[in-house]
């Protein structure tokens, strides 16, 4: 976003919004009007993206809007004084439902990740084996023919990936999933990433987000905070140490297990200084409230020590940023994505560090909903 472009997220701005429309895989766009819509962007989902939205004047069926081929993509407009809109990608989806209306067709869209989930194998496939790097186009490409892929920096394409055994699900082949005899499968998670379109529809592997990510939104009190935000906490989901193994499941030999703890002495979930080899520690030198939360994972995807440390640091992040959570409303910023750190001024002077889970908005708002999480440190 241009400079002028987040001015105008403070200000009065004008916020209109667009669609197009395709029926060829995304070979040709048609542009349609949007008399209203919602976007749901969220990270706990199972489609990073999904939304509602009215298209005006657009025919419904074999050569308009359907549910079998058609795809559609929104932006949300931005554009302050004296300036043309600054228009922002808000997603592309796919039809899950579409009706007609007295001004043209009122869809329930969903991110392209469900035309891959529901692109399941006809009978058990075996993957690889192969690099990381040519196993996710193929796999993506046979679900979304053209879709481009990215690869972000924190993971990587060259990971070597053993050969295993789908029996029907592609997305927990890509992403994280067991098969039917429980054994972990999923791409993603056995190089330490996930993996999602983003709002331009781009298949993307990516690290897990931590709190020390650039900070790409500082809001403050009373500017675009609008309330009083709602903070909570739950131990749900919590694990602060974790042991990860590969099982050598084609055969080659077994990794680990490997251990991966919160050793942040400012940390309310510290695990002590070494709750493996050394678990008295924390009785011997008077660290009162240290508490483990253990959780295994194990997967034949994990074929070395480094590999192990990777996925052992991403679960860590994962399962420490789950029990404090913060809901907050604030002034639109339609450029913000889930995974995004964010500073937030909860009270006067009180800033806090947050990763955005979900940003609801309905397009030409000036407000949305965050919903985030954090870690908790200890008071100093």
């Amino acid at each position: 976003m241009s400079e002028a472009a987040q001015r105008a997220i403070y200000g009065p701005a004008r916020r209109p919004a667009r669609a197009e429309w395709s029926n060829d895989g995304g070979a040709s766009w048609t542009p349609a009007r949007v008399g209203s819509g919602k976007v749901t962007p969220d990270r706990t989902a199972e489609c990073r993206y999904s939304a509602s939205a009215e298209l005006v004047d657009v025919p419904i069926g074999r050569d308009g809007i359907n549910t079998v081929s058609t795809q559609i993509r929104l932006w949300q407009g931005l554009a302050g004084a004296r300036m043309d809109p600054v228009w922002i990608p808000a997603g592309v989806y796919v039809v899950d439902r579409v009706r007609r209306t007295r001004r043209g067709a009122q869809c329930e869209l969903l991110g392209r990740e469900d035309a891959i989930r529901t692109a399941a194998f006809p009978k058990a496939r075996q993957i690889g084996p192969d690099t990381a790097g040519a196993l996710v186009p193929q796999l993506v490409a046979e679900a979304l023919p053209n879709a481009p892929v990215s690869w972000q920096d924190g993971v990587d394409p060259g990971t070597l990936v053993p050969a295993f055994t789908v029996d029907e699900d592609r997305w927990q082949a890509l992403s994280s999933g067991t098969d039917n005899s429980g054994t972990s499968t999923g791409i993603a998670a056995a190089i330490g990433g996930e993996v999602y379109a983003d709002a331009r529809g781009v298949i993307t592997m990516a690290p897990v987000p931590t709190l020390t990510d650039p900070v790409v939104w500082r809001i403050p009190h009373g500017v675009a905070v609008v309330g009083t935000p709602s903070e909570e906490q739950t131990a749900e989901g919590l694990a602060n140490v974790w042991a990860i193994s590969g099982d050598g499941g084609d055969g080659s030999e077994a990794v680990g297990p490997v251990f991966v703890w919160d050793d942040d002495p400012n940390s309310l979930t510290y695990a002590g200084p070494d709750p493996i080899e050394d678990p008295l520690a924390p009785q011997r030198l008077g660290l009162t409230g240290v508490r483990l939360w253990v959780e295994r994972y194990s997967s034949p995807l994990i074929t070395s020590t480094a590999q192990a440390y990777t996925v052992g640091r991403a679960k860590l992040a994962d399962s420490l940023g789950v029990q404090s959570s913060l809901s907050f409303e604030a002034v639109c910023h339609p450029g913000l994505e889930p995974g995004d750190v964010v500073e937030v001024e909860i009270q006067p002077g009180r800033w806090e560090r947050h990763i955005i889970d979900s940003c609801p908005y309905d397009l030409g708002a000036a407000s949305m909903t965050c919903t985030t999480r954090t870690t908790t440190r200890r008071l100093m």
